[in-house]
């Protein structure tokens, strides 16, 4: 199933799920927003399944009539992996990582499809990372790698958007990748049953058609299993969660020149199977 929040003209965000061109809500369900449905566990997703198939009229919204929102718009942790293709790390001058290089981006920054990727005034290097982001369902510590699958609940996309010149002034890379609206998501939270194999899913980004970003999960350095037993190594992983999973070479700042963000661009990441995450920049008022 392809799960996502919505919101209605004049309405608040809820959760729903995408049926061809429909979008069902599943509030009358019971479920106040998709942090509901994934804290819910197998009860909530029989639940969602009975209700979606048989909804009343009001509940049934036509896709063009409705806003789509991050997936899941405030993530209780939003954290990244860094340098997990092999190729990006090269192209940053960086050492292929043997232990996941973590960091984190603070949940007010994430923003949904269409929204604005604003480019802030202190930043005078702004960039693009197309990313596979995974979202945690059932939670816990210590999860075995080869017990993934019972912990993700499911694949959306993120453009981990990354002021350079804020990023690299220190070793700690959070103030560089938590602008306000530095996290498109989206457009759906796609449920793992849908997607064969993770790790082999095309990945690419466009700005106004040129291709700047064209890869393959399977390039990944730490793959799911991996991050999923390393990060429960330290952390209790919660319903909500998300993890995104790096991204491939071809990002600005490697580039020669240089190609970093600028107001007027129309920026697109594709990961095949998920759909496309579309977003404008503007500049900071």
């Amino acid at each position: 199933m392809k799960f996502l929040t919505f919101q209605r003209p004049g309405g608040t965000p809820e959760p729903g799920v995408l049926l061809g061109e429909d979008v069902v809500s599943l509030t009358g369900a019971g479920f106040s927003d998709m942090l509901s449905v994934l804290a819910g566990g197998a009860p909530a997703r029989a639940k969602v399944e009975n209700w979606i198939y048989q909804p009343p009229a009001d509940a049934v919204f036509a896709l063009p009539s409705i806003k789509i929102l991050a997936p899941v718009p405030r993530p209780p942790k939003f954290i990244c992996v860094g340098l997990n293709y092999r190729d990006h790390a090269l192209e940053s001058n960086m050492a292929i990582p043997t232990v996941p290089t973590i960091f984190t981006k603070f949940p007010s920054c994430v923003i949904g499809p269409g929204a604005n990727i604003v480019l802030p005034k202190n930043s005078s290097q702004p960039d693009y990372e197309a990313e596979l982001a995974f979202v945690i369902g059932t939670g816990g510590r210590h999860i075995a790698a080869e017990n993934w699958k019972d912990h993700v609940f499911g694949y959306t996309i993120v453009n981990d958007v990354s002021a350079r010149d804020v990023q690299l002034a220190t070793s700690q890379w959070v103030m560089g990748k938590s602008f306000d609206t530095f996290a498109p998501m989206g457009p759906y939270l796609v449920t793992t049953d849908e997607v064969a194999d993770p790790h082999n899913l095309k990945i690419s980004l466009d700005i106004d058609r040129e291709t700047l970003q064209n890869s393959n999960t399977r390039e990944l350095i730490f793959k799911i299993p991996d991050l999923v037993a390393f990060l429960s190594s330290v952390v209790t992983l919660e319903p909500g969660d998300v993890v995104s999973t790096g991204t491939p070479s071809g990002v600005g700042f490697a580039r020669k020149p240089p190609r970093y963000l600028k107001a007027g661009d129309n920026v697109t990441v594709s990961i095949e199977g998920l759909g496309e995450l579309r977003n404008p920049v503007v500049a900071e008022v």
